[in-house]
């Protein structure tokens, strides 16, 4: 014993290694804590010591987004080009090639910084709650403001909020596959144990991060954030986060204009070394070129276009976990969803108390009130689910509870709590009398199987009430063998006592939902622990086509291929366990399409994490919210179809700036590697290229604020770098031409010398660079049928007028550029309108016969499967506890 209070460190602190070897009464009195647990004085001082309850594995630094901007190689190997051309000559042209340099890694530190900003805060928005003990009062509190000392209760579902010493137990089981990687869950008990070989092996303690399985609990909180098992793993674990489809999409199109740069500007550079011209300006010519077409502000429109995203999506109360999670929710194809609050209004509300033959009776209800697993306080009921806590509030509560035999005459002597695999909740209580009871309450189905005899009115009765949409609760009873909690073993014999029935009727505005999803596209499922016929009721009240609906026996009993070939023409699943929604979801995906599940429960969270896009709601349990990519503030559909539109949205307009770099930058690549052949100078200095490739870049600013096209949000998009390979190699070369007519105008037409040559390839280029976006941003006839937003009007033409003003400003001769005539701009503005009319007739023609083509190309099932690994693998550390952006 003197051993073990030599580990006990200051006051309200305790090693949970300690805290395991010590009888629970001890573990209290050593961190100062009563049964009333702990005062709110002495909360806020533990709070102020020990620190939020968090795992911060990640912060946004300046410093971080910096540092990502400038570790491009080829970046800093042309400064490098640039210091060497100053200190062997020409230090005025170094120096504005680093000013240049300088602004555009500004130019995407303030966006990415501004972007990472603005998703902590989104972040901040998705909480965790724990029932705690303050004052003597149980109150949900955030799990931020726990401390060493709190009193906190766990039921089935919930997530373990920190190292907890376990006080009470009840048939308790955990899964901490998180932490030991077993998938079978660890019984629990609150005696203390003798020795333990591993730190996560204590049968008394509940760890930070796990999941209550069965059975329920309390305990003491013993250890918090980054002091916890769960926060030392994941406080050391430096890896970055997995990529999503999204996410490698963008690698492989960045790597094929690297791998396309790679070989131009190795050509580039031997031309000009072999033309004998200056080995150190070939260097910066040619590594300036590759700048300009390596796509270097991808990441900065990129985070632009989700960080908006998420603040619009923010504001349609959609919060999404991982920013490039948005582009997935634009995927969806396919959505199952719970009824529950999503079909329904979730407003649960008692409604009639029957006994077996219909009649009204308050025996059930006065039954269910002893066998609820909610408890009622000064502020309402809490715990349990919600129809136990339906049965505190229902109207006639108040005359059951002045009954003689009301529920406080009972007192509970033991419970079996409720579980997805029994479906059932199971008390022993004494009675007013002196005896003992087993009053057990859940599925209809599954009590009456375990009643010794039921009359046959009793299933008509409930037959009625499903067909009538009700939700249905049996009650039944027996004598208690003994006054010993309940097992599985004792379930059976029972005596039907009647029914209780809820109401939760269709959302008013479920069926314009509905019509929503249809509408882009999306076909909605419904799967559901709940009755087929109540389910079906819900669907044809709200308009839902019902093909089909098939339960959980018969998913059972259907193998994968067969089941695959049931799910296109089947609308609900009911009555199904856990396993088999997860199932479900797994064989639904290998059909080649895009799922996305709607949970909000523990039984919910296989199937989410199964799912190619997880969505969740606020109100959910922890495990669901973090099982989930998405959640959702408000458990609507029509809220889901704002979010797959604004997906659809932000990927439309990611793509606009993808292909507006094959058409442009690719382009250049080949104008610069033609002019190197032919001329005796280079075609446009360093400094020069990089100038253009700011302006460029800054007009591009604009394209997240772009308008999209309605039937571009209405169907799902996805990836093809083979599509964007073709786009390149077809109008590229058409910018080529272009940029060849300016060379034929400027040598032959207007006899231009080095300067001015230089001067108006950089006017011209800028221009088609720029411009050209408002024919590439629609597949429809540009202003006339797809109007631009007015920033994405302004900002592109006021990059290429200023382009074109620079070169008359006392700049000019630093910058190496040289006044032009009038007749140049005046050839120039009838080059661009014919480039952009080229362009556009080029564009009808690409999508005509894009139309042959796959329009989706399909992935298998194995990459999608190997995605789905990657995607998920260390969830828990990585992105939700640790709240990783």
């Amino acid at each position: 014993m003197v051993e073990l209070v030599a580990e006990t460190e200051a006051s309200g602190s305790l090693e949970l290694a300690a805290a395991a070897r010590l009888p629970a009464a001890a573990v209290l009195d050593r961190l100062g804590v009563q049964a009333s647990g702990l005062g709110g004085s002495e909360a806020a001082e533990r709070l102020r010591r020990f620190g939020p309850n968090v795992l911060l594995t990640h912060r946004v630094t300046a410093w971080g987004v910096l540092g990502r901007q400038v570790k491009n190689p080829l970046l800093i190997l042309l400064v490098l080009a640039a210091a060497v051309s100053g200190l062997t000559g020409d230090p005025t042209d170094a120096a504005i090639i680093t000013v240049i340099v300088g602004l555009s890694v500004g130019l995407g530190f303030v966006n990415e910084y501004r972007s990472e900003l603005a998703v902590a805060a989104l972040h901040a928005n998705i909480r965790h709650q724990a029932l705690v003990m303050r004052d003597g009062v149980q109150r949900r509190i955030d799990v931020r403001d726990l401390v060493p000392g709190d009193l906190v209760s766990l039921g089935i579902g919930d997530l373990v909020p920190a190292d907890v010493r376990l006080v009470e137990t009840v048939r308790l089981e955990c899964d901490e596959a998180v932490l030991t990687g077993e998938s079978i869950p660890s019984a629990k008990s609150a005696k203390p144990i003798e020795r333990s070989d591993s730190e996560v092996d204590l049968a008394c303690c509940a760890f930070m991060g796990t999941i209550v399985h069965q059975g329920s609990a309390q305990g003491v909180v013993v250890a918090t954030g980054s002091e916890t098992a769960f926060g030392r793993i994941a406080v050391g674990l430096g890896a970055p986060p997995t990529l999503t489809a999204f996410q490698v999409g963008l690698q492989d199109f960045s790597k094929l204009l690297v791998w396309v740069a790679g070989i131009l500007t190795a050509f580039i550079f031997a031309v000009n070394v072999i033309f004998d011209r200056p080995v150190v300006d070939a260097l910066l010519f040619s590594l300036a070129i590759a700048i300009g077409i390596t796509p270097q502000l991808l990441p900065a429109i990129v985070s632009v276009s989700l960080s908006s995203g998420s603040r619009a999506l923010a504001r349609r109360k959609v919060l999404v976990k991982r920013l490039v999670t948005i582009e997935d929710l634009g995927n969806i194809q396919v959505l199952f969803t719970d009824k529950t609050g999503t079909l329904t209004q979730g407003a649960i509300s008692f409604d009639r108390s029957l006994d077996p033959a219909g009649r009204p009776s308050v025996d059930p209800l006065r039954l269910g009130l002893v066998c609820n697993e909610a408890t009622l306080t000064s502020r309402g009921p809490v715990g349990g689910n919600l129809l136990d806590q339906a049965l505190w509030t229902a109207p006639d509560v108040a005359a059951v509870l002045d009954r003689p035999d009301g529920p406080g005459s009972y007192a509970r002597l033991g419970i079996l709590p409720f579980d997805h695999d029994r479906q059932m909740v199971t008390v022993t209580a004494a009675t007013p009398d002196g005896g003992a009871v087993l009053v057990t309450k859940g599925a209809p189905e599954v009590v009456l199987a375990r009643c010794s005899h039921v009359a046959p009115e009793a299933g008509a009765v409930l037959e009625r009430l499903f067909g009538d949409g009700a939700r249905v609760i049996a009650v039944a009873t027996r004598d208690a063998a003994s006054g010993a909690g309940p097992t599985p073993d004792d379930e059976h014999g029972l005596e039907l006592a009647g029914f209780l029935t809820f109401r939760d009727p269709a959302k008013e505005d479920a069926g314009a939902s509905i019509a929503q999803l249809a509408a882009l596209g999306i076909e909605v499922k419904v799967i559901t622990g709940d009755n087929g016929a109540v389910a079906a009721r819900i669907c044809r009240d709200i308009g839902l086509t019902l093909r089909g609906v098939v339960n959980g026996t018969d998913v059972a009993a259907l193998s994968d291929d067969a089941l695959s070939k049931a799910i296109p023409d089947t609308t609900v699943f009911a009555r199904v366990s856990p396993e088999q929604k997860a199932r479900i979801i797994k064989v639904a995906r290998r059909l080649g399409e895009d799922v996305a599940f709607l949970g909000d429960g523990v039984n919910d969270a296989v199937a989410l994490h199964s799912a190619d896009v997880g969505i969740s709601v606020e109100s959910a349990t922890d495990v669901a919210k973090d099982a989930a990519d998405i959640v959702l503030l408000e458990k609507s559909l029509g809220v889901l179809a704002d979010g797959v539109k604004e997906g659809r949205r932000i990927f439309a307009n990611t793509m606009k700036y993808v292909l507006m770099a094959t058409s442009s930058n690719f382009g250049n690549m080949f104008s610069a590697a033609g002019a190197s052949l032919f001329l005796s100078f280079l075609p446009m200095l360093p400094s020069q290229i990089l100038l253009n490739n700011l302006l460029y870049d800054f007009g591009q600013l604009a394209i997240p604020t772009d308008r999209v096209d309605p039937e571009t949000v209405a169907r799902p998009a996805t990836w093809d770098i083979a599509f964007v390979r073709r786009f390149m190699t077809v109008f590229g070369p058409v910018s080529s031409i272009f940029d060849f007519g300016i060379f034929y105008v400027l040598l032959v037409i207007l006899n231009a010398g080095h300067a001015e040559f230089r001067t108006g390839w950089f006017v011209e280029s800028l221009a088609t660079q720029t411009l050209v976006v408002f024919v590439i941003r629609t597949r429809r006839v540009p202003f006339f049928h797809s109007r631009p937003s007015a920033a994405m009007l302004i900002t592109p033409t006021a990059m290429a007028a200023l382009g074109a003003i620079v070169t008359f400003t006392p700049l000019a001769p630093a910058l190496g550029f040289s006044a032009l005539p009038v007749a140049f701009f005046l050839i120039l503005v009838a080059m661009v309108i014919a480039y952009l009319v080229l362009v556009e007739v080029t564009k009808s023609r690409f999508y005509a016969r894009e139309k042959g083509r796959s329009v989706r190309p399909k992935t298998s099932h194995e990459e999608r499967l190997r995605r789905r690994i990657r995607r998920r693998t260390g969830r828990f550390i990585r992105h939700e506890i640790a709240h990783l952006r």
